[in-house]
């Protein structure tokens, strides 16, 4: 039996693992690649609707535990790493879902959202999913919602109650499915840095915000000049960026 190590919560509540499940297989799939399978909840219903999974679990015990379980089903590889040091790419294309830490959902968005996956599903903690999908103007608005809206249209598509972890953890959580699209921007990365200093003080507006690396004088004539970030869409701030590079 793995070890129950400190800060995981294992998925157990079958009607998520079946949302989860069918949202990133909603047809039989090639392969389908799960980050941190834990016990491997997920990991059976997977394997019920893909001829292969491919299964990153950094945890040497649970790594084990899941090569004992899944005994003899070749339908599950299991990689036992780092997600964040492995190369999703090598497998193709591919939807991937899966149950993503606190500390380092962001990375592994970033990651796998740049590999333009037919689909994503993660588990994550309800406040993180809330600033994914939230709208300009609201209160969980801010640089991660843009960043992530340059690769993906993310959707929440239910939230889970600490009772369906056990244990049970501290804090709600939700399930978010993303649909990657390539930015139509000629340079995202550029974009995100502009992007990433127009939010940089969150009650500043974009002139001050923008004034430290570009100048008041320019940005004080831009219609946007007294808003700040939170109130711009991507479109606008990309409207933005574009003009900023016409100059």
């Amino acid at each position: 039996m793995a070890r129950q190590r400190l800060g995981q919560h294992f998925l157990i509540q079958g009607s998520v693992l079946e949302r989860i499940a069918s949202a990133a297989c909603p047809d039989p799939q090639p392969l389908v690649i799960e980050i941190g399978p834990g016990r491997g909840a997920l990991t059976a219903k997977l394997v019920e609707r893909a001829a292969r999974v491919v299964a990153i679990e950094i945890d040497r015990d649970l790594a084990g535990y899941l090569r004992h379980r899944f005994a003899g089903d070749a339908r599950l590889e299991v990689i036992e790493a780092d997600v964040l040091s492995v190369d999703l790419a090598q497998w193709g294309p591919a939807p991937i879902a899966g149950n993503l830490p606190y500390y380092i959902a962001s990375p592994i968005l970033e990651r796998a959202l740049r590999l333009f996956p037919p689909r994503a599903v993660f588990l994550l903690q309800k406040e993180v999913a809330h600033r994914l999908v939230a709208q300009p103007g609201s209160r969980d608005y801010g640089y991660l919602t843009v960043a992530t809206a340059l690769f993906a249209t993310a959707k929440l598509l239910c939230e889970v109650p600490p009772s369906a972890f056990r244990p049970p953890p501290k804090v709600d959580s939700a399930v978010v499915g993303f649909s990657p699209c390539a930015p139509a921007m000629p340079d995202p990365e550029a974009f995100l840095k502009f992007a990433a200093q127009c939010f940089r003080h969150k009650r500043k507006t974009i002139r001050n915000n923008l004034a430290v690396m570009y100048g008041k004088g320019v940005i004080e004539s831009w219609p946007e000049a007294a808003l700040r970030a939170e109130q711009l869409s991507l479109l606008q701030l990309e409207e933005m960026w574009t003009r900023w590079g016409m100059l």
